[in-house]
């Protein structure tokens, strides 16, 4: 009878059980039963430079797919240097399974190679942390993770193997596996409140529904886009959830960007705010005082946060839209969208001659605009950067779900854009894959482009380069005197020669006019492919305003 080590009962459980055909990962000898078990259940590693990718790459892969992403590291410094990846993904409520190495039993507390207490490090930025010692007990573990992963309000788990147990042996047909993969479960709030839901809406003059990152937990895109046109309800997603109806879409309020969607929230008399949280960039909420609040999420602490509700509806976001959307009335309001469009005018005047005017040295909105001119719409963005975060999001456009995203409104994870790209990549193969990305972001990861290369996973990385930590540098600029700007330079650097050393393609630009012919040599390519070009480093976006304003007590 054929015996497995527990590594390989890993592998067979990560295929044949969840249907995860893909990992992200740092080899290290604590962990190297599971590279092996991978290799005969035709796992596909991808091995990163830096552990910190792999879980960024495998909360991207999860966000495309539908499905926990699954990352493995090794123990000591590679736990360690996944936690900023691990905190991102808890903060943004994304499923990421990190299985991780520790140090043998037989030398706990001894002096070992990399013996810490992982586990206290990682519970406070975890929805789960286990750890388990038994080769037969693999599966209960991983099942556990996994099923804590998905359920209720997602998000990233923890589970340590010992070497043990990894290493141990055990006969193959005695190895119990569960029957099925973890479960979502869709949650439904009370009849009762969803009737005083669909009466505030249907009675509202200026309704809005304002979404987030639960849109896109649900896969919703459908229920979203039945109630919104069936209701006539402007509506504004923003997060994971933006393009589960297009930002093109008639309904979509994008042509306002992030500034329209304050003006919206704070004219409207109803908003359903459907799994999103009211922080910084809804300024707490308290842009929506004028309004009754409708408020969908599928974790009842969050239902009052900040923002007492008129109407909880604590469920799946799916199955309480539809529940709405069968009960709301068919409605023209026009007017109503109309009168918004209007006062949008005035908030976007500046950014749209910003994009539709030449300049040198170039704006980057110009530069973004560029980028949709080259790609079109039907590309997955991924935006990284401060300043460049806000220009690359009000500038491209979204046409299904998640088609534009960022490093996450809430841990402000700089560095995220290469490896979120990356993992795009890999689990939509046939996608063309963007990345608009400041110069001191694009740093951070850059040696992930030679993962990049080496797994065939090509991506385009468009650097908008200001020499600087654009946003920090403003913010002292706009604080102090000009004499105490500090830390903050970074100088012309050429980023492109890096995308070259590690086997891609490169190309500098600093003219108006080299821009899109650059681009598109680019898209055409077919390998990684890096545009590193030089923008106005005097602009400062409306979001660095912001947060100087923030700065004030």
């Amino acid at each position: 009878m054929a015996e497995v080590h527990g590594g390989r009962v890993v592998a067979e459980y990560l295929k044949n059980v969840e249907g995860i055909d893909t990992i992200f990962a740092l080899s290290g000898g604590h962990i190297a039963p599971i590279f092996d078990g991978c290799l005969d259940t035709g796992v596909r590693v991808v091995d990163v430079r830096h552990e910190q990718a792999a879980v960024m790459m495998a909360h991207a892969w999860s966000i495309y797919t539908g499905k926990p992403g699954v990352c493995l590291v090794t123990a000591g410094p590679g736990f360690t240097n996944s936690l900023t990846g691990v905190v991102n993904a808890f903060l943004e409520n994304v499923p990421v399974v990190v299985l991780c190495g520790m140090v043998a039993l037989r030398d706990l507390d001894k002096g070992a190679l990399q013996d810490m207490d992982q586990q206290s490090m990682v519970k406070p930025v975890v929805k789960w942390a286990g750890r388990c010692h038994q080769t037969e007990r693999i599966p209960e573990y991983l099942e556990m993770a996994f099923r804590n992963a998905v359920s209720g309000r997602p998000g990233p788990v923890f589970l340590e193997i010992n070497p043990e147990a990894l290493y141990g042996m055990m006969e193959e047909e005695g190895v119990a596996y569960p029957a099925a993969a973890a479960e979502r479960y869709a949650v439904l709030p009370e009849e009762d409140a969803l009737a005083q839901a669909v009466e505030l809406l249907n009675g509202a003059e200026r309704p809005l529904l304002v979404g987030g990152s639960g849109i896109a937990h649900s896969r919703c895109a459908e229920e979203v886009k039945a109630l919104v046109e069936k209701a006539g309800i402007p509506t504004i997603l923003l997060d994971n959830g933006r393009g589960a109806i297009p930002d093109e879409h008639p309904l979509s309020l994008w042509d306002g960007g992030l500034m329209g969607v304050m003006a919206a929230a704070s004219m409207a008399d109803v908003v359903l705010a459907v799994g999103i949280r009211f922080n910084w960039v809804l300024n707490f909420g308290d842009i929506l005082a004028n309004a009754k609040v409708i408020r969908v999420d599928i974790d009842a602490g969050e239902i009052n946060r900040n923002r007492k509700a008129d109407v909880a509806l604590v469920g799946d976001a799916g199955a309480v839209l539809g529940k709405l959307g069968e009960g709301v009335a068919e409605k023209d309001r026009s007017a109503w969208l109309e009168s918004l469009r209007g006062s949008f005018a005035a908030i976007t005047a500046g950014d749209r001659q910003a994009m539709e005017t030449p300049a040198d040295p170039i704006h980057p909105l110009r530069l973004v605009q560029s980028i949709r001119e080259a790609t079109g719409d039907d590309a997955i963005f991924i935006v990284d950067g401060g300043d460049t975060l806000y220009f690359g999001s009000v500038g491209l456009r979204a046409r299904e779900i998640s088609g534009v995203i960022g490093s996450g409104t809430l841990f402000g994870c700089l560095g995220t854009g290469v490896p979120f790209a990356i993992g795009a990549k890999v689990a939509l193969p046939d996608k063309r894959v963007v990345l608009l990305t400041g110069d001191g972001s694009f740093g951070l990861n850059a040696m992930e482009l030679e993962t990049s290369c080496r797994h065939g996973a090509p991506i385009v990385v468009v650097i908008c380069n200001d020499q600087a930590w654009g946003m920090v540098k403003h913010h002292q600029e706009l604080c102090y005197e000009e004499c105490r700007v500090c830390g903050t330079d970074l100088g012309v650097i050429h980023y492109e020669m890096i995308a070259e050393a590690l086997g891609g393609r490169g190309e500098f630009v600093d003219k108006e006019a080299d821009i899109l012919p650059a681009l598109k040599r680019a898209l055409d390519y077919g390998g990684p492919a890096c545009v590193n070009v030089i923008t106005d480093p005097t602009v400062t976006s409306p979001a660095t305003l912001m947060f100087v304003e923030g700065f004030k007590f």
